[in-house]
């Protein structure tokens, strides 16, 4: 990260299958609201991490054709039970990685694994860490980054847990995707209560809101996930990464959402409020 100056510039992606299922919609939307990077999580009603070499080829042709670059590979690893075996989910981020290969992306997403039904999450501590630690070592060999994103229901749901997953595996390859709206459908006020822990291995913004008494998601700035501090904290510190539109705002599922061009579009005009109020572009 740089030093704080007076003017930043934030690189603008975001999750291109909340906009439309054809990669060429999706490319062509992001580029009309100024972005010219895309976050990969699925495509052609497909997950990233069930491409085919086939498909990663043409989405690949798709965005050099559009100019778009990919700032992330937003795969599901890590949001499965946790009895699973080891094995299950480092088969899955190698195919992640391929992914990253192909598409010339540094940053792949990850969480840290569900619990039982009705099961204490720190009864999974030891499993989610020998786990975790598997993941870091793949992306350590494979020059790759993972962003540990504090999705709800999962082990690192909440401050506590997601900085002891940080601390004990401690890995340069492990970082940490930061999401307002998740942090407030737990109960976690996100700026107040996580930042200060957390703060430091924040590589990547994932721009949702939410609303605390419902856990509704809404567009930036309109829910209590304290993300006009969260961006002026950001930028004080002088954060030059990615800002990446993950709006939610038509429907919310076990593997993502989705928005639709026009209310995508909702989502990036509210964030460019709160970047505009504080000084910072985004490109």
């Amino acid at each position: 990260m740089t030093t704080a100056t007076s003017t930043l510039t934030w690189t603008l992606s975001g999750f291109g299958d909340e906009i439309d299922a054809d990669p060429g919609v999706q490319a062509a939307v992001l580029g009309s609201l100024g972005a010219r990077h895309i976050e990969v999580r699925g495509a052609w009603g497909t997950n990233v991490v069930d491409f085919t070499a086939e498909q990663l080829a043409e989405l690949a042709s798709v965005l050099e054709h559009r100019g778009m670059s990919v700032s992330a590979i937003a795969s599901p690893v890590g949001k499965v039970p946790v009895s699973l075996p080891v094995e299950h989910e480092v088969e899955r981020l190698g195919r992640a990685i391929r992914a990253a290969h192909a598409l010339g992306a540094r940053y792949v997403r990850i969480f840290s694994f569900y619990p039982a039904e009705g099961q204490d999450p720190d009864e999974i501590r030891d499993e989610v860490m020998a786990r975790m630690r598997a993941l870091a070592e793949v992306a350590e060999r494979e020059g790759v980054i993972l962003l540990h994103e504090n999705e709800k229901e999962i082990f690192g749901d909440i401050p506590r847990r997601v900085l002891d997953i940080v601390t004990t595996v401690d890995s340069p390859a492990l970082r940490l995707a930061w999401d307002n709206a998740n942090f407030v459908q737990c109960g976690v006020k996100p700026f107040t209560e996580a930042w200060p822990l957390l703060h430091e291995w924040v590589d990547y913004l994932q721009v949702k809101d939410a609303v605390m008494a419902t856990g509704q998601v809404v567009p930036a700035g309109e829910g209590d996930g304290e993300l006009l501090e969260t961006v002026i904290a950001l930028r004080d510190r002088g954060y030059d990464g990615f800002a990446s539109l993950e709006p939610h705002l038509a429907d919310t599922n076990a593997l993502g959402g989705f928005s639709g061009p026009a209310e995508f579009g909702r989502a990036a005009r509210a964030f460019a409020l709160l970047t505009d109020r504080i000084g910072v572009t985004t490109a």
